[in-house]
């Protein structure tokens, strides 16, 4: 309460300020889109109020009706007044094969969305749980999805890629647009796009003037300041600067040190320059960096029996959450994005080049216990250049084309040095050692008095690609008939260096003696890919509005290497080296894990009634997948976790969405996925209950952390007051529901379907607004994640019932 003491002065005094008279106002579009009639601007209003919180008011229709120029409607459109611009596919998304999601300018401020994990639930079939710290950025989308390395999901800022899947969380300043295409896009986005892509764009200066300022206070001490501005040095050249910082003092406590553990700080900002030359020379430059600060991991200890320490005395009880050794996440981001595009009368030619730094380090209390076993500390920095070629046709005849060519470079270093300390020396090293033995180890404190084991190992892990791509499109009647293909290629290494020492003591009937167990390892490792990703599609248009299709496309994730693991690898080399010194240890086919591919076959189609004031989208899919990649946890007490594919899986399902205006003043949209995703054929190997090794089959068992169900529904009611300087007051309110999720291959433990409820009152001005927020209103209880170390379970709780109040001003 004493810091809404210090805001609520802040934002009556800022009201005032907004309610003045303003020179500040939204620019006209630039020529881009100047003339357009017809069928052009049929499609351009129809995708406006597809976006999930486009309005229904007269005002934006016809705001979105005066969009023109035929030749760039497909690549230029206004989305509330704010013009947008994409390079490889149109932005009538209802037009085109695909099941897509649109979020406009308005529904992204309404619905609060600061970053990619607000969009869970409101688009089908798209989960994106928030766990663990933003680098873990898991995102799953029709049962596919992965925990850790390579994504499911693709991600393009302002056209340019982001391929570390590490820099996913973040906050999406002044976001204009966000597009989620789900289904395969790798004909024209590559590697790693399976799942989908998500496109993101930023407001433009060229398109918009002024100067735009936000603020929040929230539950768990949580604030966001943001501020940018927008302004044309001249007709042709506009620039904009913003910059953003977000603080939370955490939900969770950590009883181990009564501090709350997932506290975090995240400031950043964006320069962007737009310059146009008036004959089709168009450049574009967006300069980016985020700094992040962040506590520790909320896991909550879940396991039938108290956790009791050396004395007997209880430290952890099952649902708390304690661990004694610290845990962070830092990373720094720095991205330089250019697009340089030529648009002539028949063609236009495209360059989308970029560059991006990240530095990262987590500290792990790895095995979230008040006891201690063991750190990890992974310091990770990686160097990024992507090129991106663009050669497309833009007549409006019934052939249409489009040739690129990708290509990208990527450096990575990594340290991650595992610490033993005297517990899991003790039971995970020397216990294990010891087992159904005559001989008997320990350490030997006359050589290291102190009980610390660093398992030590760095790696380096260039990986570099290249890709041509081609799509063409014929259009014959109602019909049009599209085929792509993409040839994609890709090199990658690792270069690991790993270093343990063990000062033991051995004892046995024949006598003792004592013993330094050294590792010094130096490896490579390569793999070399080359995928064929083609991609079908016939679409039938009934008229301007309803259209049916069917597509059949590839999707492809790519290889990587465990490098998780290798601390397991380390323990099990020390143990033989005790054990049996002229044994060496070794297992080469579980430090890298192949690509997975998938042949995905989907039925969608896109429907208008009412004059456009009911519309919707639905899709049905089955999906094949072949070596899917997913995170296991080794078996009995040991610490890594690994990525390993599963002989074969398969998904189907569909989705629904819908968005309804009965009247100017009411919207009302709604979202529905389902997915049914098993195993067709995945054998392992297991312990039963006696400890003896089993093979094991999963087949018919659902996939891993992927939900059944998702499910949004909201309304908003929009009541005019009136009064000139006051606006509107906007009563909205909602349901998001996901479930079930499986937490094991086994399928023994289940998170229940579970809905939560929000609900605000908004003041809207055109100046300002105003919002009164609350998220999870019943307060339900449920968890987001589920995982095992060194045999204990542990999951995290979603975040509790949460109020906020947000005050925007555009000047």
């Amino acid at each position: 309460m004493r810091r809404f003491s210090l805001v609520i002065p802040l934002l009556l005094a800022a009201l005032t300020a907004a309610a003045r008279p303003s020179d500040g106002k939204a620019a006209e579009t630039t020529t881009a889109a100047a003339a357009e009639t017809g069928r052009a601007a049929a499609e351009a209003a129809a995708e406006t109020r597809t976006a999930i919180a486009a309005t229904a008011t007269a005002e934006t229709r016809t705001a979105t009706a005066k969009v023109t120029d035929a030749e760039t409607a497909d690549t230029v459109i206004v989305v509330d007044k704010v013009q947008v611009t994409a390079i490889k596919q149109g932005l009538v998304l209802r037009s085109q094969p695909v099941a897509a999601t649109i979020v406009g300018s308005r529904a992204i401020e309404r619905r609060h969305v600061s970053a990619l994990k607000n969009l869970s639930q409101a688009v089908p079939n798209v989960h994106i749980p928030d766990y663990g710290s933003r680098m873990t950025s898991s995102i799953y989308v029709r049962g596919l999805g992965a925990r850790i390395d390579q994504p499911v999901v693709g991600l393009n800022i302002d056209n340019v890629p982001v391929l570390n899947k590490d820099c996913f969380d973040t906050e999406l300043a002044d976001a204009e647009r966000i597009e989620v295409l789900r289904g395969p896009q790798s004909t024209l986005y590559g590697r790693n796009t399976m799942g989908g892509v998500i496109n993101v764009y930023t407001l433009s200066p060229l398109a918009y003037q002024g100067v735009r300022l936000g603020m929040e206070y929230a539950s768990g001490d949580t604030y966001r300041l943001r501020a940018a501005s927008y302004y044309k040095l001249n007709p042709d050249l506009g620039m904009s600067v913003a910059a953003f910082y977000t603080r939370t003092g955490g939900f969770f406590e950590n009883t181990a040190t009564g501090e709350k553990c997932d506290r975090e700080q995240l400031g950043g900002g964006r320069w962007k320059t737009q310059w146009r030359n008036g004959r089709g020379l168009s450049i574009d430059n967006t300069l980016s960096f985020s700094v992040l600060d962040q506590g520790g991991y909320p896991y909550a200890y879940i396991g039938e029996k108290t956790i009791l320490d050396a004395d007997g005395k209880p430290v952890l009880r099952p649902g708390e959450i304690g661990y004694n050794d610290p845990c962070s996440y830092t990373r720094t981001t720095v991205s330089d994005g250019l697009t340089v595009r030529y648009d002539a009368a028949k063609f236009s030619l495209s360059s989308i080049t970029s560059y991006q730094y990240s530095d990262d380090e987590m500290i792990l209390d790895q095995d979230f216990l008040p006891l201690s076993y063991f750190t990890l500390r992974q310091a990770r920095r990686e160097h990024t250049v992507t090129e991106d070629l663009v050669f497309r046709s833009r007549e409006k005849g019934k052939y249409r084309w489009l040739f690129g060519a990708f290509g990208f470079y990527r450096h990575g270093v990594m340290d991650a040095p595992v610490d033993f300390k005297r517990t899991g020396i003790e039971e995970l090293i020397f216990d294990n050692a010891n087992k159904d033995s005559n001989d008997i180890y320990g350490w030997d404190t006359a050589a290291a008095p102190v009980w610390e084991l660093p398992l030590n190992s760095d790696f380096r892990m260039p990986a570099f690609g290249s890709a041509l791509y081609h799509e063409s499109t014929l259009t014959l009647g109602r019909w049009q008939l599209k085929a792509g293909i993409r040839i994609d290629w890709e090199h990658t290494k690792l270069d690991y260096h790993s270093q343990a020492a063990l000062p033991y003591t051995h004892e046995n009937p024949h006598g003792s003696w004592t013993g330094v167990a050294a590792i010094d390892d130096r490896n490579s490792i390569a793999h070399s890919y080359t995928e064929i990703l083609p991609r079908f599609s016939v679409l039938y248009a009934f008229d301007e509005r309803h259209n049916l299709y069917l597509s059949v496309s590839k999707g492809y994730k790519a290889g990587g290497f465990n490098t998780q693991l290798f601390s397991d690898i380390l323990q099990e080399k020390l143990k033989q080296k005790m054990a049996q010194p002229k044994y060496e240890y070794e297992e080469p086919d579980l430090m890298s894990y192949k690509p997975e591919y998938s042949w995905n076959y989907e039925l969608g189609g896109h429907f208008s009634c009412m004059e456009g004031a009911v519309r919707g989208d639905f899709a049905l899919f089955y999906i094949d997948c072949r070596d899917q990649q997913l995170t296991v946890f080794p078996d009995g007490t040991k610490t890594g976790r690994m990525m390993t594919n599963a002989g074969r899986t398969r998904s189907w399902g569909g989705e629904l969405s819908l968005q309804a205006a009965p009247w100017r003043t009411l919207e009302l949209n709604a979202a529905y996925g389902y997915t049914d995703a098993r195993f067709r054929r995945y054998e392992t190997t297991g312990r039963d209950a006696a400890g003896n090794r089993v093979e094991i089959s999963y087949k018919g068992n659902y996939l891993p952390y992927a939900p059944q169900h998702t499910l949004s529904a909201s309304a908003a009611w929009t009541l005019p007051t009136g009064v000139r300087w006051l606006g509107d007051v906007v009563l909205q309110a909602g349901v998001r529901g996901t479930g079930p999720i499986r937490w094991n291959e086994e399928n023994t433990l289940t998170q229940p379907f579970y809905a939560l409820i929000e609900a605000s009152v908004r003041i809207e001005h055109a100046r300002y607004s105003i919002d009164l927020w609350g998220r999870n209103l019943a307060d339900r209880r449920y968890d987001v994640f589920y995982f095992k170390s060194i045999d204990n379970e542990f999951v995290q709780r979603g975040l509790p019932r949460t109020f906020g109040i947000t005050l925007n001003i555009n000047i």
